[in-house]
């Protein structure tokens, strides 16, 4: 790349005690400590009403847009509900498409109050899919959550390790577009055997 690596987290919930924005942050530590630059779209500070085809630039949703298409990996959290990702994240979503997913790695972590947010995460998974980016095979999910937190930090070990791979692999991964070109120069090169 000729740039610095962007990474952009998008946080589907808009409580003021979010586990999903706890776990984003450290997410982006990861990242930036494996070289990118990063930034948290918090969904509590833009407006964006109720996606209308005919209105598809309401509110902030050009400035999230903007955000969006200068990333070169975007994670995508939420909190579970009812089996599915957050309302605020869907709309955001509506609000984006093609210019600011496609060929775009991805990375999904969800968060539940319950058992694992299954479900959430496979319901992002095919939006990811339906918008032509690629999807890292690396999820995180986080049940149980506010047992998972204590001042503002995530508690257990083995999930922190988790979140901060994900981190990783969003930087490791994120020129995946050009995956198909490398791949035809690898194939291209003799091998020396």
């Amino acid at each position: 790349m000729t740039r610095d690596t962007q990474v952009v987290a998008v946080c589907g919930s808009l409580a003021a005690e979010s586990v999903t924005r706890v776990a984003l942050r450290e997410t982006l530590q990861a990242a930036q400590a494996a070289g990118a630059q990063t930034t948290l779209v918090d969904l509590r500070e833009y407006d964006l009403p109720t996606f209308d085809a005919d209105n598809q630039d309401a509110g902030d949703a050009p400035a999230l847009r903007a955000q969006l298409r200068q990333a070169d990996a975007i994670v995508l959290g939420t909190p579970m509900y009812h089996g599915s990702f957050s309302s605020p994240l869907k709309t955001a979503l509506d609000y984006s498409g093609f210019d600011e997913f496609e060929d775009t790695t991805v990375g999904l972590l969800a968060v539940s109050g319950g058992s694992f947010p299954r479900t959430a995460l496979e319901h992002l998974r095919s939006v990811a899919r339906a918008l032509d980016a690629w999807p890292l095979p690396l999820d995180v999910a986080i049940p149980d959550s506010y047992e998972q937190v204590v001042d503002g930090e995530l508690v257990e070990e083995s999930l922190r390790e988790r979140v901060d791979e994900l981190g990783t692999k969003l930087v490791e991964y994120a020129d995946v577009a050009q995956y198909p070109a490398t791949a035809s120069t690898c194939q291209a090169q003799p091998h020396a055997d």
